[in-house]
């Protein structure tokens, strides 16, 4: 399986057009995307190479396996709902969306809320979607703090027993999740995935 984005539209729209099912070509494009990632993980890859497989993989899946999978009456099958996006006053795109990619490939639905959110954001988002996951990003230590603040209004809105709350981005650790009362963060979208996963209690 390929993840150059021309080629693997091609490629999807052969398999079914020669009677592959939808869920065999996302499978097929799953344990690539996976591989990939070992790739990554191991140096044999590097992050622009995670990108495009990524965002390749997305496309496809959205915009032709999932029409699809609709068209014969069935509905992707999802293993979890999860609300993403950047905190207030930091318009960093790239790590946060490779995150989305990642897990929309690995079958969670993500609701992407982009850059630049505000606490009342994530809080409507939770309200809204239900998820079990809220996942949020910060690239820069002047807007770490929000991480804090955006928890904190949900403890107030009496969502924060409701979603748990991963967060991510390069000033972040161990030490600042234990402050503010996080339940995981990653330094890349692999570990994202897998951190994920341990918390919902889902094997791969």
């Amino acid at each position: 399986m390929t993840f150059d984005k021309e080629r693997l539209i091609e490629e999807t729209k052969k398999g079914l057009n020669e009677g592959l099912s939808p869920d065999e070509l996302l499978d097929a494009i799953t344990d690539s995307l996976r591989e990939v990632g070992d790739k990554f993980e191991s140096g044999e890859f590097f992050l622009a190479e995670l990108i495009n497989a990524g965002e390749a993989a997305k496309i496809v899946i959205s915009e032709y396996l999932e029409p699809s999978i609709k068209e014969s009456g069935s509905e992707r099958e999802s293993i979890g709902r999860i609300v993403l996006g950047t905190v207030a006053g930091d318009i960093h795109d790239i790590g946060k969306s490779i995150v989305s990619s990642m897990l929309f490939t690995a079958g969670f639905d993500v609701v992407d809320l982009g850059v630049d959110v505000a606490p009342d954001k994530f809080v409507n988002a939770i309200r809204e979607y239900n998820p079990e996951i809220l996942g949020m990003s910060a690239l820069l230590t002047t807007t770490l703090p929000m991480q804090k603040e955006t928890i904190e209004a949900l403890k107030k809105s009496k969502l924060r027993d409701k979603v748990k709350v991963i967060v991510g981005g390069s000033p972040v650790n161990d030490d600042w999740v234990n402050e503010i009362g996080a339940d995981g963060y990653s330094e890349d979208a692999i570990g994202a995935v897998k951190v994920v996963k341990k918390i919902l209690k889902i094997s791969d």
